[in-house]
């Protein structure tokens, strides 16, 4: 590159460092001191979401396998696959079957992105429970981390919701018929029964009302719900000191239970 050409792009990147729209993005800098890189780090929300420090014992791959992070990984590809087959699904009874037979005989790649959708949706419901089980084994639902532990627990059955309501979808005789048999399950609670199984599927029977009220489901409320609470989630991993195992126990409860041991030897 000539001094000429240099001289112009070293011109054209002071322009661009010193203009207002550079500024209202990046506010505070290039992060070369420990001021900026904390400012950067607060600013940010994607890198807000880490943890400051993590321990090396959560680093280990045989101690979390990745099971959180292979869970959102899957979420991700079920978003990505679920926005294509949107384009070519309509939720009616008159043509869904035929919307998911053009999908896997005449859409391009139609039949690989929904068998990617469809495998993504059964080793999520995997990858959370073993997730669960591993949080629940190292204790990482103890103190301070309950309120994170509920939320874990609740993004569970939120996988398991999702998978269910998107069992309607193909409009065949396995997933007429199984849903039906979920769906009656309602009427045996307690007191709202018969209204929540009224609310699900829009009438008696499952038929237009319930297809399209769990493609509503399926694509905007459950998805919509998970997402929020996997950022919660997230950010009180954060918090609470990082992933993997409870926290190291805090100066006070190291020393209270030396205290009685103090005063039982000067007794």
């Amino acid at each position: 590159m000539s001094a000429t050409n240099r001289g112009l792009l070293d011109t054209v990147s002071a322009k661009v460092l010193e203009s207002q729209l550079w500024r209202s993005i990046f506010r505070h800098g290039y992060p070369d001191t420990p001021l900026n890189q904390s400012l950067v780090m607060m600013g940010n929300v994607f890198l807000h979401l880490h943890p400051v420090k993590v321990s090396r014992q959560a680093m280990r791959v045989t101690y979390t396998w990745c099971l959180g992070g292979i869970s959102f990984f899957l979420f991700l590809v079920l978003t990505i696959t679920g926005v294509f087959l949107m384009f070519y699904y309509v939720p009616s009874t008159q043509d869904a079957y035929k919307d998911i037979q053009n999908i896997n005989a005449i859409v391009t790649f139609g039949a690989f992105v929904r068998n990617m959708h469809r495998w993504a949706a059964h080793l999520m419901v995997i990858s959370v429970t073993l997730h669960m089980i591993r949080v629940f084994y190292h204790g990482a639902y103890k103190p301070p981390r309950e309120f994170n532990w509920v939320v874990g627990v609740s993004l569970f059955f939120l996988t398991l919701f999702l998978s269910f309501s998107g069992y309607l979808l193909p409009w065949d005789q396995i997933a007429y018929w199984a849903v039906t048999v979920g769906t009656n399950l309602a009427n045996y609670a307690p007191f709202i029964g018969t209204q929540v199984h009224t609310a699900l599927i829009g009438g008696v029977d499952v038929g237009q009302n319930g297809l399209l009220r769990f493609y509503v489901i399926h694509v905007i409320a459950f998805p919509l719900i998970a997402a929020i609470m996997m950022a919660v989630h997230f950010w009180r991993i954060r918090k609470d000191g990082g992933a993997a195992g409870p926290p190291p126990p805090s100066r006070r409860e190291v020393e209270e239970p030396e205290e009685p041991a103090l005063e039982a030897a000067l007794s």
